[in-house]
């Protein structure tokens, strides 16, 4: 879910970075929308200075682009959001293999909770298993203990938010997402590297396949 913040008398250039940040990633603002100083000085009831501070750093991160009315969410382009998938199909793989050797207590139960929590959503929207998702996926990076492996996972995460459509809503999709995240689970907590390096492959080739059907029924409209 997007972050908040309590409009106040010291809104800085970070915290509206932060806000309109989390909103993108949540798919508050999708492909196409045009973020404006003006619009967003008012929101915030800030001058423009740290609005373009603000904006500055998105479009750095990539979350933004130039555009003919200025800076706006990046439209989907199908070849990048492949490449993507094929650096993640490897990483997800690399990190699993990683968390499953160096796991602590806490790790296992966090993702034991975020499981148990996603388990209980009834129908969830897209924008609520895109985020749960990404939360369970950022947890297990966290636990592989390997901060470049992690930076680079989510740079590329938060570059599929350009995509028009989740892939966990495709079918019974979110159903098999979250028995393969229990059984990730259960060979993280048995150690078993190579186990869990399997399944988080074959979650991430599934997620690949799915893609490319949903980017092939796209261009086909």
């Amino acid at each position: 879910m997007a972050e908040s913040v309590e409009l106040s008398a010291r809104v800085d250039g970070d915290a509206i970075f932060r806000v309109l940040r989390s909103e993108i990633l949540a798919g508050v603002h999708p492909p196409g929308t045009a973020l404006r100083e003006v619009v967003i000085s008012e929101r915030f009831g800030v001058s423009r200075t740290p609005v373009r501070e603000a904006l500055s750093r998105l479009q750095h991160e990539r979350l933004l682009e130039r555009a003919a009315r200025g800076l706006q969410v990046p439209q989907i382009d199908a070849q990048e959001v492949i490449q993507i998938y094929d650096l993640r199909v490897m990483l997800e793989e690399e990190a699993a293999g990683q968390a499953a050797l160096n796991r602590g207590a806490a790790d296992l139960m966090r993702l034991e909770a975020l499981l148990e929590r996603d388990r209980a959503v009834v129908d969830p929207d897209d924008t609520t298993k895109v985020t749960n998702n990404l939360e369970f996926h950022t947890s297990l990076w966290s636990a592989a203990r390997n901060p470049i492996l992690m930076d680079l996972l989510q740079r590329l995460s938060a570059h599929l938010i350009h995509t028009p459509r989740s892939t966990l809503s495709v079918g019974h999709r979110w159903q098999e997402v979250l028995l393969e995240h229990e059984a990730l689970i259960s060979a993280i907590a048995e150690r078993r590297s190579d186990d869990a390096r399997s399944i988080a492959r074959s979650h991430m080739e599934t997620a690949r396949t799915l893609r490319l059907q949903l980017l092939r029924t796209t261009a086909a409209d």
